[in-house]
C-alpha cells in the first residue's frame, strides 16, 4: 500500500513530500466541493424550469383550449341534462379554469421548492469551514537538532570573521 505521492505508508517522508501530498489533497477537496455546488445548482435550475414549464402549460391550456373545450363540453352537458345552453357554457368554462388553477398550483409548489433549496449555501459554508480549519492549523513543533545548532553557530562565526 502506498500514499498518494507513491511513497510507502509508514515510511519517513520529507517535508516537501508531505507538503505536496497536502496540496494535492486540498486541491482535490476544492474541486470536489465545486462539483457538488454545480450539481446542486443544476438541480435548482431543473426545478425552476419545471415550474416555468408548468406555468406555461397552464396558460396554454387556458388560452388555446377554451373555445374548443367550451363548445364540446357545453353541448355535451346540454345533451346529458337538457339545461339552458348558456349554463352549459358556464360550466365548461369553470372546468377549464379548474384545470388551469391545479396546474398553476403545481407550478407554485415547484417554484417554492427551488427557492427554498439551500444547496449552494451549504457548499459555501463547508468551504469556509475547511478554509478556517486550514488557517488555524499550526505546524507541529520540532525540536532543534544539535547538529543544526552547531552549523548555525559555525555560520555565525564565519560571517563575523570575514
Amino acid at each position: 500500500m502506498s500514499a498518494p505521492d507513491g511513497s510507502p505508508v509508514g515510511a519517513e517522508r520529507s517535508i516537501g513530500q508531505l507538503f505536496a501530498s497536502a496540496t494535492t489533497e486540498m486541491s482535490s477537496l476544492v474541486h470536489d466541493e465545486i462539483a457538488l455546488a454545480k450539481a446542486q445548482l443544476k438541480q435548482d435550475v431543473k426545478r425552476g424550469a419545471t415550474s416555468g414549464g408548468a406555468f406555461t402549460v397552464a396558460a396554454a391550456i387556458l388560452l388555446f383550449s377554451l373555445p374548443m373545450l367550451n363548445f364540446a363540453l357545453a353541448y355535451g352537458i346540454r345533451t346529458w341534462s337538457d339545461w339552458n345552453l348558456a349554463i352549459c357554457f358556464l360550466l365548461s368554462f369553470a372546468a377549464n379554469v379548474l384545470v388551469a388553477v391545479v396546474l398553476a398550483l403545481i407550478g407554485v409548489l415547484f417554484a417554492k421548492k427551488a427557492k427554498r433549496s439551500k444547496g449552494p449555501q451549504k457548499v459555501a459554508a463547508s468551504m469556509k469551514e475547511s478554509a478556517g480549519i486550514l488557517q488555524n492549523a499550526k505546524p507541529h513543533p520540532r525540536p532543534e537538532l544539535a547538529r543544526d545548532r552547531d552549523r548555525k553557530a559555525l555560520e555565525a562565526v564565519t560571517r563575523s570573521s570575514s
